[in-house]
């Protein structure tokens, strides 16, 4: 799994916790071993600039995905094929203030952002109802996963 994080905001940021996670979560999608994916953390106006470009919307958000070979989950006996998975954008002065208001850290916040964020770049949306129970769930068996994965480690 190739999978690179570029820090290129000004805050400190477990850049190991973003690629273990991503890892575990792509193994848990059933994505091939030799795909490709980038996570980039950027300020907050770097973040605006681009949701202003991509998604037509005022100020910074907190994360953005950018999908390249529109990759779909595998199955344990057909895995998605390898390829280029796409790019995540994050913000952590944005996940900072969101934190603070859901109660935990910075990191965590990060790691439930970089989930959500592979999900989106693996087709998931949560537009409607349905899709936002699926893609949420999901996204909440990761986190859990992953939490019990790194307490054994």
């Amino acid at each position: 799994m190739s999978i690179e994080v570029n820090n290129e905001s000004a805050i400190t940021v477990d850049e190991a916790a973003l690629q273990r996670l991503s890892a575990y979560a792509l193994e848990a999608m059933h994505v091939h071993p030799d795909a490709e994916l980038a996570i980039v953390l950027v300020d907050e106006a770097a973040m605006e600039q681009l949701h202003v470009q991509w998604m037509d919307e005022p100020g910074p958000t907190d994360v953005l995905s950018f999908p390249m070979d529109e990759l779909r989950p595998g199955t344990e006996d057909q895995p998605t094929p390898a390829g280029l998975l796409g790019d995540i954008v994050l913000c952590p002065q944005v996940a900072q203030a969101q934190a603070e208001t859901a109660g935990h850290s910075m990191m965590e916040e990060l790691l439930l952002l970089t989930t959500h964020g592979i999900l989106h770049l693996l087709g998931f949306d949560h537009a409607e109802p349905e899709e936002e129970k699926e893609m949420f769930g999901i996204q909440r068996d990761i986190l859990v996963g992953f939490s019990m994965h790194e307490r054994r480690r």
